[in-house]
């Protein structure tokens, strides 16, 4: 490690910094990687107490104190935990290097210690940074057999604050990573539920509209044949749902079957809304689809239909899926009433926002035509090979071979 000198340190001191390195670069949870960092450096100098301090962004004053070597009842005794003041705000200065003193009562920075404090004369201080950012402080108090900590103490811990440096940011980006995945999981979960099962319930919510219309009309027969569609429809989204909660692909579609698929939305949505559709499938695209693009392609067609039902007031709609070299183009025209994007995107940016974003996501485009009274058209040109686009950002971890000097 460039800067730390180990030819100084007797192999088994070494061997010791060696183990402590392994045992806290391997952890990525923040918290436990902290805990490991003060019990291993009041270890490796035989320190009766230590505690790790971590800094607020401004570097001004401490916002957590991790100590080893108190008992709980000790702990509980001595209240609130240091600011960092005194010799512990010594250490957080821009340019403080490692503090070694065999008492530090006796240290002019020193502001002595609150009521039900342990006892401590001798001590170390140093600086965990990475570059030049501070991390963190280590302090360790009371050498255990000895009046003070001896040089090679300093080395030791200034080179184990090395290493906790990088075991600290590689746990930060890892949290970070974890957070943004969470975030993203969120938008996905929205856009599968507003994609799929609440424009379900929406199909279901006609389908009771008619039903409603049907017994008005006195007609008995139908409306209890639209009633059972209606009680089927909801059986399907609570199957949905619970797919969903597992993280498993909607019952309607799964697969690559895309054609099979699009002919089942096709049917339900003819049912629910009385509208006629037509389905134009290019056979050579079986065997060429993928999982992703397929399940693009699906849910493009199902949010377009969606929007056609609620305000396109359409009678007849296309759906045709072509390939066209190495994409896929998948269109919706309906005959309904058009609109201007500039003036309606309010009204349908949710649903226009997820058949871009559908799109996008591998790699693809969408291109929306309408004008008013001449209807819309909905055009994805979607790969057969989703590009990477929808992967999750890589994070690169610090190596413990770039611990700075």
């Amino acid at each position: 490690m460039p800067g730390t000198p180990f030819g100084q340190l007797s192999p088994g001191t070494l061997d010791a910094i060696h183990e402590a390195a392994l045992t806290i670069t391997s952890e990525l949870s923040l918290p436990v990687v902290l805990n490991r960092i003060v019990t291993l450096a009041r270890e490796l100098v035989n320190a009766r107490y230590a505690a790790l301090g971590i800094p607020d962004p401004t570097g001004t004053h401490l916002v957590q104190f991790i100590t080893s070597g108190m008992s709980p009842e000790e702990q509980r005794r001595l209240g609130s935990l240091p600011m960092g003041k005194g010799l512990l705000g010594a250490l957080l200065k821009p340019d403080a290097e490692p503090i070694r003193l065999k008492d530090l009562n006796a240290d002019p920075r020193s502001v002595g210690f609150v009521k039900h404090h342990p006892r401590m004369r001798s001590f170390l201080g140093v600086p965990i940074r990475l570059r030049t950012k501070l991390l963190g402080n280590l302090y360790l108090t009371e050498k255990i057999g000895a009046d003070e900590f001896s040089e090679e103490d300093e080395k030791v811990i200034v080179a184990l604050a090395g290493y906790a440096a990088v075991a600290i940011e590689n746990a930060r980006l890892y949290r970070q990573v974890q957070r943004l995945a969470i975030l993203e999981e969120r938008d996905r979960i929205g856009m599968d539920l507003h994609d799929g099962i609440i424009q379900s319930i929406y199909a279901v919510g006609l389908t009771l509209e008619h039903t409603d219309y049907l017994l008005a009309e006195g007609q008995q027969a139908a409306a209890r044949e639209r009633l059972g569609e209606a009680i089927k429809g909801l059986n399907t989204i609570i199957r949905d749902i619970r797919n969903y909660i597992l993280d498993l692909r909607p019952e309607r579609f799964n697969g690559t079957d895309l054609h099979a698929a699009l002919g089942r939305l096709a049917r339900e949505f003819q049912a629910n809304t009385l509208a006629s559709i037509d389905v134009s499938y290019d056979q050579n695209i079986d065997g060429l689809l993928n999982e992703k693009t397929a399940t693009a392609a699906f849910h493009i067609v199902q949010e377009a239909l969606a929007n056609a039902a609620k305000h396109a007031a359409a009678t007849h709609l296309d759906v045709v899926v072509a390939l066209e070299g190495n994409e896929i183009v998948v269109g919706v025209r309906d005959n309904g009433r058009g609109f201007d994007r500039e003036k309606t995107v309010d009204r349908l940016g949710h649903g226009l926002s997820n058949m871009e974003l559908r799109a996008r996501a591998i790699g693809g485009r969408l291109k929306v035509d309408s004008q008013l009274g001449e209807g819309t058209v909905v055009t994805a040109y979607l790969p057969l090979t989703p590009s990477q686009k929808s992967e999750p950002p890589k994070v690169e971890f610090l190596n413990v071979s770039e611990v700075p000097e």
